[in-house]
């Protein structure tokens, strides 16, 4: 295995054994493996599209949802990962057949032919080779997926100026395909998003210049945006804008369902399943922000939030003691000590081996959490950990209400600069250096944050400015 997608990459250079995360060498080899065939469909798909077929918005859909389960501390199964590779031969079979049918008559084969004949030549001529074995590789066999990935991972490009563009350019994808992917649950797509997904996918099988792929580096972050403002559209258009919350961290008397990640659309169905059943819930980690949505504010189980950042999972989801949800990442592994696996639960594009997985939705109808459900009403209470409550909801329509006080208070110097912090948090002991730094600042100085880095500083008593808080709570990350 070779892996450096994420902080923990060890010696800062990459994981070369198991994981810092905790997955496997068997696990990041299927990820490859995976990806690998995400760049063969999207080579297919771009043929295709220039050839004029009508190839429709599904292909972006399903690279969007399998570069998703890619992404650090989201599927720790090989089987599942297994299922989505062969999910994406077929994909690419299916691709093939749309090739064939293009040809009428007997030439039906012709053009398939002639395409295999383009990218040997291009092999000839010394081009990159992956073009063509990562197209028509339709490998079936399992046992051979191990072998396969090994020939197809990240140290296969050679180059190591090209190696890091494309693997920059593929952490980016990774991020645009998990935020597409959110807004497509909750019917906002964009074509040009999944476009560029495809694009930036059969790009990194292509022998281009340093500038060539620079730009589309640049473009992913340009379509990152884009695909920002898709989420929160999606976002506030069902569930309404975020506004000035406090949020309490205690707990209740009631059993509870502890829900972690990002889906909001798997919050609002959980909530609504759990509603007049007797059970709590509570969220974790970059679930948090979801407390500060009208639609869900309405719930009046809806508790509060439990916890802290990712890496405090293995001792805050013992104590809980009820089920908890993984809706996308963060998972870390369970370890030997602990006792709640039993009571965990995946769902989407997230998977855990010997945990419980809720399926998809099927004809329009809810996911069924009826299991995560019945699991809650024989379990204790959540154990308290702390009491008390923190304040968020400043996304931008809630600031953009404020402006006027905002305006007024740097105005007047009552507030003289602003510090972003933001990001994930991390298990590192240098990671302290945060909550240094929010305990330091200036009376005069507001911090703005977004995603689970809030957790060193926003229980800090750090106190307002004029009635403006000092932390402004933005929302999740991914």
């Amino acid at each position: 295995m070779f892996c450096f997608q994420c902080q923990e990459a060890a010696k800062g250079t990459g994981c070369t054994v198991k994981g810092m995360c905790g997955k496997e060498a068997t696990t990041s080899n299927l990820q490859d493996l995976l990806i690998y065939n995400l760049k063969g469909i999207a080579v297919l798909h771009k043929w295709l599209k220039e050839k004029g077929a009508d190839t429709g918005m599904d292909t972006g859909r399903f690279v969007a949802k399998a570069l998703f389960t890619t992404i650090t501390n989201a599927n720790f199964d090989d089987d599942n990962l297994v299922h989505w590779i062969q999910q994406s031969v077929t994909l690419k079979k299916e691709l093939k057949a749309t090739f064939d049918a293009m040809a009428p008559g007997p030439e039906k084969t012709s053009l398939w032919d002639k395409i295999k004949g383009l990218f040997s030549e291009a092999s000839a001529a010394g081009a990159d080779t992956g073009l063509t074995e990562a197209a028509l590789w339709f490998g079936t066999e399992t046992s051979d997926f191990q072998e396969k990935a090994k020939t197809v991972g990240i140290l296969a490009t050679e180059n190591q100026d090209v190696r890091s563009l494309r693997e920059l350019l593929i952490l980016g994808l990774k991020g645009v395909a998990a935020y597409a992917d959110h807004a497509a649950v909750l019917g906002v797509e964009k074509t040009e998003i999944y476009d560029h997904l495809i694009e930036g996918l059969a790009s990194t099988t292509e022998d281009l210049s340093v500038d060539e792929m620079v730009a589309l580096v640049l473009k992913t972050g340009e379509i990152a945006v884009t695909t920002m403002a898709a989420l929160d559209e999606a976002n506030t258009t069902a569930y309404g804008n975020p506004e000035i919350t406090e949020v309490n961290i205690g707990v209740g008397s009631n059993p509870g369902i502890l829900i972690s990640g990002h889906d909001l659309k798997d919050m609002e169905e959980l909530l609504k399943q759990t509603e007049g059943t007797g059970v709590d819930l509570y969220t974790h980690g970059e679930m948090l922000p979801a407390n500060y949505y009208p639609a869900f504010k309405k719930y009046s189980h809806l508790k509060g939030n439990y916890g802290s950042s990712w890496w405090h999972q293995n001792e805050e989801f013992e104590s809980f003691n009820g089920p908890i949800l993984m809706t996308t990442n963060c998972i870390i592994p369970v370890k030997k000590t602990n006792t709640y696996q039993d009571r965990m639960f995946t769902t989407g594009v997230v998977a855990y081996p010997g945990v419980g997985h809720i399926p998809e939705r099927k004809n329009g109808q809810a996911k069924d959490f009826s299991r995560v459900i019945e699991a809650a009403k024989s379990c204790a209470p959540p154990t308290e950990l702390e009491t008390g409550a923190i304040v968020g909801g400043f996304a931008h329509n809630q600031v953009l209400a404020l402006a006027d006080k905002v305006v007024d208070a740097v105005k007047s110097g009552a507030i003289k600069r602003f510090v972003v912090m933001a990001g994930c948090d991390g298990r590192q002991k240098g990671r302290g250096y945060f909550t240094q730094v929010a305990e330091k600042l200036p009376q005069d100085t507001v911090i703005l944050t977004a995603g689970c880095a809030k957790y060193r500083y926003n229980k800090l008593n750090l106190g307002d400015i004029g009635g403006i808080p000092r932390v402004l709570d933005a929302g999740q990350c991914n």
